[in-house]
């Protein structure tokens, strides 16, 4: 018995002193970020270790903001109070943050120096002075000041913008500067730890963390509203604000896997959650940018929806569960010259999974016209593949050309009170200076008035400008100016303006 007890005893203690050094050893570990080690006794009193891979408890966010904080700039934009009204954001859901703080002036007719309109965020990408943001940030605007974190400030450049990636890409006369390196937004998953840097309110270099809370993220489809373009967004729980808008999303090593875009808001405020344009989206777009002038989009020639529980169960398809299902095949499209047909689901676009819209969207943001892709669909509950051909949307795999108002080739000039009483109009623009472009093309002369363009008034250079840019950021492909107007002699004349060739 004494020897008996004695053993066990000397076990005890054996155990007691094994679970210490391990214990220690599991904080020594912890300490270090590296791995989680803990002990516990079996029945039969022998030590076990059992070691659990993964991060510490705590996560240190202190290294990624300090390499990010100098690369997030603060941009302003500027415009005159009579131009300011035709550039306000029309936002119902309040999406987005806008390029205003919440504190916007209203119009001054009899001040017309450029005034401060609003505040956004924007990132350095290259050390000779390159920045994306978004578009809503700088769209309108006459002048943008760029603020670095330094307090150094810059008139910026407008390199080119895409409104339906809500994408921009400015440039600044500056060099040496401390871009923030591009991460693969494929590679980030849900519940992984993310920054968001930013000027929310116009405090600048601001920090605040979250998770990612989902990916491929398609806003009107969850809300009911209006599409905001190419919708497949990363969604967070980081704390984003108006002023954020165009600032960094970045992992806890600092890489680029993001820019903050919209939030969800009744009030305009954050509301728990934000979204950003994942960052394989933004290289591609800030490349074409750079490269061509705009953005190559090559698309399949469909319409498609979500496949749901529904659908499936009302046009029996049992072989898959998720997917988008195509309810048009355009003429003249890809997806036509493929052998696609309606009622077909697309689960691959590669070896990428189409689950919804937003994956749908984000892989096709990805390739321009000519690129070879392989399709995987379900036909009669059968897997079929194809490789398609993408084009753009003319029906052809020709790069696409950058356009401008410019390329109408004519001036505006606002009506007098008296060209309007002589007319019996309230409204309307004189078209001027006619040269070669596409309004000579079309046959509209010197003296010109119009009245409307697409059923949108018009008064002035602005607002031509802001319908010609409404119909240039459509994703319709017939990208057409149908004008009403009038000549001096009263003769009421209609004309069709093509603006891609």
């Amino acid at each position: 018995m004494k020897t008996s007890t004695r053993n066990l005893v000397v076990v005890a203690i054996v155990a007691a002193v094994v679970g210490s050094v391990f214990s220690t050893m599991a904080n020594s570990v912890i300490s270090r970020n590296d791995e989680i080690t803990d002990t516990c006794i079996s029945q039969d009193n022998s030590a076990i270790m059992r070691v659990v891979q993964g991060r510490s408890l705590e996560t240190d966010f202190t290294k990624a903001a300090e390499s990010t904080v100098n690369a997030v700039v603060s941009i302003k934009s500027y415009v005159t109070p009579r131009r300011q009204q035709y550039y306000q954001s029309f936002d119902p859901f309040e999406f987005f943050f806008g390029p205003g703080n919440g504190n916007r002036q209203q119009p001054q007719q009899q001040e017309q120096k450029p005034q401060q309109s609003g505040l956004g965020s924007g990132v350095i990408i290259s050390n000779d002075g390159y920045i994306v943001t978004n578009n809503h940030v700088v769209d309108g605007a006459e002048k943008l000041e760029v603020t670095l974190n330094d307090n150094r400030s810059f008139n910026a450049q407008v390199i080119g913008t895409d409104a339906t990636t809500d994408l921009a890409l400015l440039k600044i006369e500056a060099k040496d500067l401390s871009p923030i390196p591009f991460g693969d937004s494929d590679d980030i998953k849900v519940g992984e730890w993310v920054l968001a840097v930013g000027n929310p309110f116009g405090f600048t270099s601001t920090v605040t963390a979250g998770i990612v809370s989902a990916k491929a993220r398609s806003i009107s489809s969850a809300t009911h509203s209006m599409p905001m373009g190419v919708e497949s967004f990363i969604q967070t729980d980081a704390a984003v604000n108006p002023g954020n808008s165009g600032g960094a999303l970045v992992t806890t090593d600092g890489l680029l896997v993001g820019i903050n875009t919209a939030i969800y808001s009744t009030t305009g405020n954050y509301a728990g959650y934000s979204f950003a344009i994942p960052s394989n989206i933004v290289k591609k777009v800030i490349t074409d940018i750079k490269q061509y002038g705009t953005v190559q989009r090559a698309v399949l020639g469909i319409s498609f929806q979500d496949l749901t529980a529904e659908i499936a169960k009302e046009r029996d398809i049992t072989a898959v569960t998720d997917g988008i299902i195509i309810e048009q095949v355009l003429d003249r499209g890809s997806a036509k010259e493929a052998g696609l047909e309606k009622g077909d689901v697309i689960i691959k676009i590669n070896d990428a999974k189409i689950k919804d819209k937003g994956t749908m969207m984000e892989q096709m943001s990805r390739f321009r016209p000519g690129d070879k892709i392989k399709v995987t669909y379900v036909r009669d509950n059968k897997t079929q593949t194809t490789t398609i051909t993408l084009k753009n949307s003319q029906g052809n795999t020709s790069i696409t050309k950058s356009n401008d108002i410019l390329d109408l080739g004519c001036a505006f000039k606002e009506l007098s009170d008296k060209q309007k009483k002589d007319l019996g109009i309230s409204k309307g623009v004189e078209v001027l200076g006619v040269k070669d472009g596409k309004f000579k093309e079309y046959g509209i002369r010197n003296g010109f008035i119009i009245l409307d363009i697409n059923n949108y008034p018009v008064s002035s250079r602005e607002d031509v400008e802001k319908v010609y840019k409404a119909i240039m950021n459509d994703n319709d492909s017939d990208k057409v100016m149908f004008i009403t107007g009038i000549y001096p002699t009263g003769k009421k004349v209609y004309y069709a303006v093509p603006l891609v060739d």
